[in-house]
């Protein structure tokens, strides 16, 4: 993992601005939804992803594993994990992800070596015409990746959006079908 994790003082930084954002409403793997609305950052989500330790803390997806194998865009082999939000809608058989549901999705080489993270953020409100999702790529080191027009990798993106429209009738979720579950 500490090839993961941005440097001290970035991680530190990141995670008094979600500490800050959340003002003890934090809870259960959840960036907590406030009036104001979340704090819908790349770095943010990170540093919470890194203090929450998902990769040890969080469920898997049901029947996947550790290392399945992927495709593009995402990578050659995938291992998906799912906070008790996501975890616990997929139990209940929902037609949808609920409010703060977070879907993580480690993109690997062949070789496993990590290559990306990728992250699906249920927010109520940010992203209507594409079911409310927040969507970030990171690097392996942990900072947003950036597209050809410099632009980071975090928000509303047009990639990850057109791509999993495809899948809009699975709440955009390509891994495993939701529903009937």
């Amino acid at each position: 993992m500490s090839g993961r994790r941005i440097g001290p003082l970035v991680t530190l930084a990141a995670a008094l601005a979600v500490v800050a954002a959340t003002a003890g409403t934090r809870s259960g793997g959840t960036l907590a939804l406030q009036s104001t609305g979340p704090d819908t950052t790349g770095a943010a989500l990170w540093a919470f992803l890194q203090e929450q330790d998902y990769s040890n803390e969080w469920a898997l997806w049901p029947g996947k594993g550790r290392l399945y194998e992927g495709q593009e865009p995402h990578g050659m082999l995938l291992t998906t994990y799912l906070n008790d939000v996501a975890a616990n809608a997929l139990e209940r058989g929902v037609s949808s992800m609920p409010a703060g549901a977070i879907i993580v999705k480690e993109n690997y080489m062949p070789d496993e070596t990590l290559a990306a993270v990728t992250v699906m953020y249920k927010v109520p409100g940010y992203n209507a015409d594409h079911s409310d999702w927040f969507f970030t790529k990171h690097l392996a080191s942990g900072e947003l990746d950036k597209m050809p027009n410099g632009m980071a990798m975090e928000g509303r993106l047009p990639g990850c959006q057109n791509c999993h429209i495809a899948k809009k009738d699975n709440d955009y979720i390509f891994t495993g079908e939701i529903k009937g579950r």
